[in-house]
């Protein structure tokens, strides 16, 4: 059965009168028997079996024989491509598992040529007109130590990032076993540390391929470092001027656009970074359980933080919406150093210093996004705001889905100093057009598409037509 969201209640009925209804709903019992199914307990077992390997660092070993000895970059990656293919056995083979790699180097951080190789496991929509739409979960399984170009010494990368990798194995084992209209890639790279060369030949060649990757999560040190001053909150990094728009010539009227229309706050990854929000409040209201310690989701209007960087922006040059999730503060005497104590202070990537609960709660937010995502009908295509007139209502016209999926559209609008849309108003399924009784000039509009189970599609916001 799919993995959608209800919306109950007052919700329903007011939605039925075409009339505006506030962003609130709850899980349906499938949803969040999907949630509970993430494992604390499991997501630690991976990031220890990670550790084992000693080092995962880019350029270290990975030979036959170094893969049999259970040390090294290869032997980790064969792990996580047996997992993967596990997973598929378990679900009747509803995972194809692959691997992409190429050579790189001599580069300033790989001295000799080296083979990087991407492990992913595609669990292929169910609906044909869907399918073809992609959504990827990632994380990267490579690690290093104090020195990048150290292929020998330990470096566990517990947080980083194998808490990363072991989200994407963790949603990989809990949605395999449902079916979903749209695509679902679950993508563990290397390279990483080496100048994300991984994520950047992946994301080249979905481009070159014509994937139609409509939001990657990348979780990037999730593991919520136990040290003082941790926040049970999740940043969720999001661009705002598409890097795709700066990278590529002939750019400069959307640039303009953008401008003018007040647009910065809302590129593709910015929606795709509400939608996240969304649903950690979809959940309950709350977020855990409704507890007052409830994970937390907090976007942050930037590509990433000062003087790092991180696999996202591999995507993000390619066009494509995506975004970092990390946890709220890092300790840097936990990353990118030799496991040691010096003066009193322990150093070094290891699992002790994890919070599994946390880290579970990340995953469970993977889980429900990704499924609500793949469970919705594409965003509405073509969205214009009319703009003919004069006149102090908004009306917003969009091609109709290209199939069943549709229940109904929502329009949705937000004050421009809002981050979160505030409103929305059910539009029927048959309709391409729809009004709403406030100033175009005042708001932030947008247009998604709901299915029969409530799963809502990433908002679209217009352009203007005259």
């Amino acid at each position: 059965m799919n993995k959608t969201f209800a919306i109950f209640g007052v919700a329903i009925l007011m939605a039925t009168c075409g009339t505006a209804v506030a962003q609130t709903r709850r899980m349906s019992p499938q949803q969040s028997d999907a949630r509970k199914s993430v494992s604390a307990a499991q997501m630690k077992a991976t990031i220890e079996k990670l550790v084992s390997f000693g080092t995962r660092n880019t350029i270290s070993a990975a030979t036959p024989e170094a893969i049999q000895t259970g040390k090294g970059i290869g032997a980790a990656r064969e792990w996580i491509k047996a997992e993967f293919e596990r997973y598929s056995k378990e679900c009747g083979g509803c995972l194809e598992v692959k691997t992409d790699s190429v050579t790189e180097g001599p580069a300033p951080r790989i001295p000799q040529p080296t083979e990087i190789v991407n492990v992913y496991a595609v669990l292929r929509g169910s609906d044909p007109a869907s399918a073809k739409r992609i959504y990827v979960v990632s994380g990267h399984y490579d690690s290093r130590g104090t020195d990048t170009l150290d292929a020998k010494a330990d470096a566990p990368g517990a947080n980083d990032d194998g808490s990363g990798v072991a989200v994407v194995l963790e949603a990989a084992r809990v949605l395999s076993r449902e079916k979903f209209p749209a695509t679902i890639v679950f993508l563990a790279v290397a390279g990483e540390e080496q100048g994300l060369n991984g994520s950047k030949h992946f994301a080249k060649m979905a481009r070159e391929q014509g994937w139609d990757i409509e939001g990657v999560l990348n979780d990037d040190t999730v593991g919520g470092d136990r040290s003082p001053g941790q926040k049970n909150i999740l940043r969720v990094f999001a661009e705002g001027i598409p890097a795709s728009d700066l990278n590529e010539s002939g750019n400069l009227r959307s640039l303009r656009r953008i401008r003018a229309l007040g647009g910065e706050n809302d590129s593709s990854s910015r929606e795709l970074a509400r939608y996240i929000e969304n649903e950690r409040r979809g959940a309950t209201g709350q977020g855990r359980a409704g507890q007052k310690d409830a994970l937390a989701v907090k976007v942050i209007y930037r590509p990433d933080r000062y003087l790092r960087g991180g696999d996202h922006t591999s995507f993000n040059e390619q066009g494509f919406a995506a975004v970092r999730l990390t946890e709220w503060r890092e300790n840097y005497n936990h990353q990118h150093q030799n496991p040691r104590t010096e003066s009193g202070i322990e150093y070094g990537d290891l699992p002790k210093f994890l919070d599994f609960e946390y880290l579970a709660e990340v995953a469970r937010l993977n889980v429900a996004t990704l499924a609500s995502l793949a469970s919705a009908p594409a965003s509405p295509a073509n969205v214009r705001l009319l703009t003919k007139e004069l006149v102090n209502d908004s009306t917003l016209a969009w091609d109709s889905a290209p199939n069943g999926l549709v229940d109904h559209y929502e329009i949705v609008w937000r004050d421009t100093t809002a981050p979160e849309w505030q409103n929305a108003k059910v539009v029927p399924a048959n309709a391409t057009r729809g009004t709403v009784d406030v100033s175009k000039d005042n708001v932030i509009l947008g247009v998604r598409a709901v299915s029969k189970g409530g799963a809502k599609s990433i908002a679209v916001v217009p352009v203007p037509e005259r």
